[in-house]
């Protein structure tokens, strides 16, 4: 549970230092992500400058590694963008759901926030966004986490694309990437319904695993948020049988 107070979040200066401190324990697990990343760039033939472009450019880990993974098969053009595009579809998901906290705000503000998103971001977020912090303030809060993300992840690619070949394979930094989602998810698991619709939306992705385009994923993503609905629409009809 968040230790945030609305008291503690006053101006645009300590929302962007509270969405940092909340985002900051999610960085142990990017900075290695974004090593991995950069490594495998530059393994495949790719440039320093367009290791680090792409990272700076897509800012989404999963679809960038699928990119990369796709140039060495010899997959085209199409392909590539198409199952890129099925991979970050869940950004979809999470701009609905962020977008009733910055409706208000400029086109300016709208665009970083929208290219700022990420799982870590979202994740550690929305629950203070929802219930803790002022309205004026959300997108400092917001560019506070998202901010320090992007700084660890490019200074991640970076540091991937000088090592590139070099980095030995008893390093297993492949443990980065479901830590990074552990992360994101434990700290959301707050009630009945969120483990409810974390066990379903996983089993739905297991399930599914084997769809193409990456489907198993956003299945299980749709398939958790349905059931997350449902099981507060139940609580809600619950709760109100029982105050009459």
């Amino acid at each position: 549970m968040s230790t945030l107070t609305t008291s503690s979040v006053v101006s645009p200066r300590s929302a962007l230092l509270a969405g940092a401190k909340v985002a900051a324990p999610t960085l142990l697990s990017i900075f290695p992500f974004g090593m991995i990343t950069g490594v495998a760039a530059v393994s495949v033939g790719f440039s320093e400058a367009l290791s680090v472009g792409m990272t700076v450019l897509i800012f989404a880990g999963a679809s960038q590694l699928a990119t990369i993974q796709l140039v060495t098969t010899g997959a085209t053009i199409a392909a590539i963008l198409l199952t890129a595009t099925m991979i970050n579809l869940r950004f979809m998901l999470y701009s609905a759901s962020l977008s009733p906290h910055f409706s208000t705000l400029p086109l300016y503000w709208k665009l970083l926030l929208g290219y700022s998103i990420t799982d870590p971001a979202f994740g550690m977020t929305i629950a203070d966004l929802n219930e803790r912090i002022p309205q004026q303030l959300k997108h400092w809060y917001f560019i506070g986490a998202s901010g320090i993300i992007w700084v660890a992840w490019v200074v991640g690619t970076i540091l991937g694309t000088i090592l590139g070949r070099g980095v030995p394979p008893e390093w297993s930094l492949d443990f980065a990437i479901p830590l990074n989602f552990l992360a994101v998810l434990v700290p959301s698991i707050r009630d009945r319904a969120t483990v409810t619709s974390a066990l379903v939306g996983a089993l739905v992705a297991i399930a599914a695993v084997r769809l193409p385009f990456n489907l198993g994923l956003i299945t299980g993503a749709l398939s958790g948020i349905a059931m997350g609905m449902l099981m507060e629409t139940l609580l809600k009809r619950k709760e109100r049988s029982h105050a009459e």
